[in-house]
């Protein structure tokens, strides 16, 4: 099942950018979990099957304070009596790895990102230089094996201009941060699922996006799938 696949995959990217914090983070059947406030724009929660229900995914998440989020990978929560509203809604997306690769920009390298300094010229690149967000991303994730953190870059590797976090698991890749620093998503997607194919052939391509980046990855073969939701406490 699609959804099980990519809500399992997203969870395994949400334990390990909580690793790389100091922020231990626990599988259980139907979700994953984390007792200590997540890192900014993390949820404290993902569930893991289409059963699981409020009881256990809350009873497992610090709610002592405003700002907890619950990612509803199947829809089939109802948060609303507990404090809690819909933040936004998405779609999870899967390209079949039998799709040939789209053809990347000539003009932009892709390559891994391995010192601490280009993941911090990245961050800034991702996050338009925001500092509310400086540090969010720890040298930390360069070192786990599940993680790949992309750059696409220009100018002899001197300006990246896009970029993505891969999280490889078992049957699947997952694709999430996908980013333009131009605007151009069409250009980001192409060539990050082109670089994906290089580095990790024969493997589908499992996330989730909404709005004009869904429809840029539509663009290049990823197909939408059922819907999800992430519900943040007031």
């Amino acid at each position: 099942m699609l959804a099980v696949s990519a809500a399992r995959n997203n969870a395994e990217w949400c334990h390990a950018m909580c690793r790389a914090h100091g922020i231990p983070g626990v599988f259980g059947d139907r979700a994953w979990t984390s007792e200590r406030r997540t890192p900014p724009l993390y949820p404290d929660a993902v569930t893991l099957a289409p059963d699981a229900t409020a009881r256990e995914v809350l009873g497992r998440v610090d709610r002592s304070a405003g700002g907890c989020s619950v990612k509803d990978s199947f829809g089939r929560l109802d948060l609303s009596g507990e404090g809690f509203d819909v933040t936004f809604q998405a779609r999870w997306i899967h390209r079949p790895a039998v799709l040939a690769a789209p053809v990347g920009p000539g003009d932009v390298a892709w390559r891994p990102v391995r010192t601490a300094p280009d993941l911090d010229r990245w961050e800034a690149a991702w996050s338009g230089g925001d500092a509310a967000l400086a540090g969010l991303f720890r040298p930390r994730l360069l070192s786990d094996r599940t993680v790949t953190v992309l750059a696409g870059t220009a100018d002899g590797g001197s300006r990246t201009v896009a970029g993505a976090v891969v999280i490889r698991s078992e049957y699947v890749v997952g694709l999430s941060n996908v980013f333009a620093a131009d605007g151009d998503l069409d250009r980001a997607w192409s060539g990050c699922l082109a670089t994906v194919a290089r580095l990790w052939p024969g493997m589908p391509v499992v996330g989730y996006e909404y709005g004009e980046d869904l429809a840029a990855a539509a663009r290049q073969g990823c197909v939408p799938g059922p819907e999800l939701r992430v519900w943040l406490a007031a």
